[in-house]
């Protein structure tokens, strides 16, 4: 008895491995994915740095005509109607300002470039010039206004320095775009922030390695391995001055515009890049006890913090981390 033969779906192409990379918001963007072709792996990574770019172009603080320099220059006027990602970000960054209690605050402006000089000409700052850029910072000094999508900073001479949420946020939305193209296996590393989303081909999940400075590290910690979140790291291993023999972090503490001392390190873990890379940032100024105590607050997020003081080396992990079997992360990835 004759019939007809269902039409059999052609095979899918097989995923293969394409990485890219670009020098975006002062460090190189890097983007490991899986695609059916090379033509649709170029497509998605072009897309995914363009969007990269016109972020840098936004949240920048070393370019005089993005928009965030733009708000600077009007501080202390009437509020300044910002872009919709600009926006995204300050609301972002006043709720974590609530949150750690002014430990993570991008209105520190004045204060961290006050410790760049200081690193650069290798000298310490006074104490009139550190009292004047602590009068200066504090997210009650900026008004963000969600039905005109304005924001305003309260006094003339305010600075914002995003560098402690931009790059999970940039990392966050070219994983967006990398979907949009149909790609939904793919790391984004920049810098100290990895946001992954599918794992690869035959794999439970992306492997990424942390690693720490001496007397910091762990020789025993393994490698994470992460699907569908993110990993931000901070620390002062690379980025630090000696003062008076002091040695004082690149990291400031908003609430007293003073460079941290000692040696630190965090690794975050989250659902997202700009959760993990802020709050990266708060544990580090909060420190092990109070670090910890914020983690453990946020839903989905992980931390292991150590911090060097006189009596040695103090390290925690939060309940998630420990679950997780992990131990620290550098943005070398597999």
């Amino acid at each position: 008895m004759g019939g007809l033969l269902a039409a059999q779906p052609a095979p899918a192409s097989p995923l293969v491995r394409h990485e890219f990379g670009e020098p975006h918001m002062g460090t190189t963007f890097r983007i490991v994915l899986y695609a059916a072709s090379a033509e649709q792996a170029s497509r998605a990574a072009e897309a995914a740095f363009a969007r990269v770019a016109g972020l840098d172009a936004v949240l920048s603080d070393y370019r005089r005509d993005s928009g965030l320099m733009m708000l600077v220059a009007r501080a202390g006027g009437p509020p300044v109607v910002v872009g919709p990602d600009l926006f995204r970000v300050l609301r972002a960054a006043q709720d974590w300002a609530r949150r750690s209690d002014g430990a993570f605050d991008v209105t520190a402006g004045p204060a961290v470039q006050l410790w760049r000089r200081a690193r650069r000409i290798l000298e310490m700052p006074d104490a009139a010039a550190v009292g004047a850029a602590r009068s200066l910072v504090g997210h009650d000094k900026m008004t963000l206004d969600e039905t005109a999508g304005t924001a305003r900073l309260a006094a003339a001479g305010m600075r914002l320095d995003l560098g402690g949420i931009a790059k999970g946020f940039a990392a966050d939305e070219a994983q967006a775009v990398l979907r949009a193209h149909g790609v939904t296996r793919a790391l984004v590393a920049a810098g100290g922030d990895v946001v992954v989303s599918g794992p690869p081909p035959e794999r439970a999940g992306w492997s990424v390695e942390i690693a720490l400075p001496a007397p910091l590290r762990d020789p025993l910690a393994p490698a994470l391995e992460l699907r569908d979140a993110a990993v931000s790291t901070s620390g002062d291993a690379e980025q630090f001055v000696t003062l008076g023999g002091v040695r004082y972090s690149h990291i400031v503490d908003p609430r007293t515009a003073m460079a941290l001392t000692g040696r630190s390190a965090a690794a975050v873990i989250a659902p997202r890049g700009m959760v993990s890379d802020a709050l990266a940032t708060a544990v580090s100024v909060l420190g092990p006890a109070d670090g910890l105590a914020l983690v453990e607050a946020t839903p989905g997020a992980a931390a292991w913090i150590a911090r060097e003081g006189p009596a040695g080396v103090e390290r925690v992990e939060s309940r998630l981390w420990k679950e997780r079997g992990g131990s620290h992360a550098s943005a070398r990835v597999h």
